[in-house]
């Protein structure tokens, strides 16, 4: 952190006469100024009593060990959440920042999103004054990611791993908008991407968003020159090393290159968990995404209650209503007030289409639907971002042929911005007032959120393994 804070005044200094570098400065201060009263907590995500506390305080104890998810579920899954979080085990506020990478993330998203909504007038002022796709899937992703994802708390590994997936298929679009390419642009991909599967591992699914990628390129230069283009640089390096590292994450944890595919497992390690409890809990997984099993039920024939679409009618009853029906509902709402700001542009509208290239993702993105809906229909599970999206883009699509110009759009964007951050504020207002009320929090007196002994058992059990001759949870450091 004190390396940070150095380089960090290194470069403001350097930057200083920079006016598009002092407005980025001011925007990031603004917005972490506003989510301050997002990190006042009392209760935490229900995962994080369970494993999310225990798994970054024992890496604040050790550096690396071997067999720990024979302790714990949730020890398994390994996210880099977890790692990041752990480097706010500081002197004085001691574990209580375990909370502030989904904070780091939420605001940096803002500010990401903010620069490909008013990109023209706060950051560039040179960039040709034109609206497009971009600013309105921006403008979208904004309002929706501060008005649905308010509660920090509620965040864990999925949410912010969904924030980003939403920014990178912005990022996506984006980068079909442009006439001329470099490599910076596929840089930011990289980067993101490599971060969005060390949350979740699973997210690797989204490599297909590769595809095209591949054929935008490709239809500007030849296969040779695509190829050295897309995957000779060091940013796809750093993007291989990354899911190096997620794989031996899980491997060192479980046994496993990825958990909990069972055929990706050595049953013949010391500390591997068995293939077939790999498999059990794999088809778990499956249950509760499904609605065939909660803290208090358990449906009979599991094996066969989550075969092929036997599950459906249960998921519908318990699930869909009212869980995915309200967020839709909700988004649905979202979308009809942002329309009613643009109502008055409805008869002007111009001639404009979705390139190919956005088609052919919008076309993956379906797919993923389908994978998600068939294999784990719960919101958590990736469900968020894609059920959004897909409503997203085409709204977009149409918002996009508005016979607009660049002061009328901004003028418009930034109402719906003050009104998504109105809405931020007094959603968590309200939390923190109800947390008061329940709990007794304090937060101007014990800004802190509840700890208690039961949440070091985990890491009092993995010390006893450690100090002892077996293998489990054996440190190699």
């Amino acid at each position: 952190m004190t390396l940070g804070l150095i380089l960090f005044f290194f470069y403001y200094i350097k930057n200083l006469e920079n006016k598009n570098f002092k407005n980025e400065l001011i925007i990031l201060i603004i917005i972490f100024i506003l989510l301050f009263i997002s990190i006042l907590i009392k209760k935490n995500h229900d995962d994080f009593p369970y494993y999310h506390f225990a798994y970054t305080y024992n890496l604040t104890q050790d550096s690396a060990d071997f067999g720990i998810g024979k302790f714990n579920h949730g020890f398994r899954t390994p996210s880099s959440i977890f790692y990041i979080n752990s480097l706010f085990f500081l002197p004085l506020a001691d574990y209580y920042l375990f909370n502030f990478t989904q904070l780091y993330i939420l605001g940096f998203a803002n500010i990401i999103l903010l620069k490909r909504i008013f990109i023209n007038r706060l950051f560039n002022e040179k960039l040709k004054k034109e609206i497009n796709i971009i600013n309105y899937i921006s403008l979208i992703a904004l309002i929706f990611v501060n008005i649905f994802f308010y509660r920090i708390s509620e965040h864990g590994t999925d949410r912010s791993a969904q924030i980003l997936i939403i920014i990178l298929f912005i990022l996506l679009i984006d980068f079909f908008q442009k006439k001329l390419i470099d490599k910076s642009d596929i840089n930011y991909f990289y980067i993101l991407f490599g971060l969005i599967i060390s949350l979740k591992a699973f997210y690797f699914l989204y490599v297909i968003f590769l595809l095209p990628l591949f054929l935008f390129v490709l239809n500007k230069r030849n296969l040779i020159n695509t190829i050295k283009f897309l995957f000779v640089n060091k940013y796809f390096f750093y993007f291989i090393i990354i899911t190096l590292f997620v794989i031996l994450s899980y491997f060192m944890n479980t046994g496993c290159l990825l958990y909990p595919l069972s055929f990706t497992c050595f049953e013949t390690l010391d500390w591997s968990i068995s293939k077939n409890q790999v498999y059990k809990m794999s088809n778990w997984y499956e249950l509760w995404s499904k609605s065939g099993a909660n803290p208090n039920f358990r449906v009979q024939n599991p094996e066969i209650y989550i075969k092929g679409f036997n599950w459906v009618e249960n998921w519908f009853k318990f699930y869909f209503f009212n869980k995915v029906s309200d967020f839709i509902f909700g988004i649905l709402l979202m979308i009809l007030v942002i329309y009613i700001f643009f109502i008055k542009f409805k008869n002007k509208l111009i001639m404009k289409k979705l390139d190919r290239y956005t088609k052919i993702s919008y076309i993956l993105l379906i797919i993923i639907f389908f994978e998600w809906f068939y294999n784990h229909p719960a919101l958590r599970y990736g469900g968020y971002c894609v059920v959004a999206l897909l409503i997203f883009i085409p709204f977009s699509s149409y918002l996009n042929k508005l016979k607009i110009d660049f002061q009328q759009f901004n003028k418009i964007a930034l109402i719906l911005v003050v009104i998504s951050t109105i809405v931020f504020e007094y959603r968590n207002f309200d939390r923190v007032k109800n947390e008061m009320e329940i709990y007794g929090y304090r937060p101007f007196l014990d800004v802190f959120y509840e700890i208690n002994d039961s949440y070091f058992d985990l890491q009092k059990i993995i010390e006893n393994n450690t100090n002892s001759k077996g293998v489990f949870g054996k440190s190699i450091f």
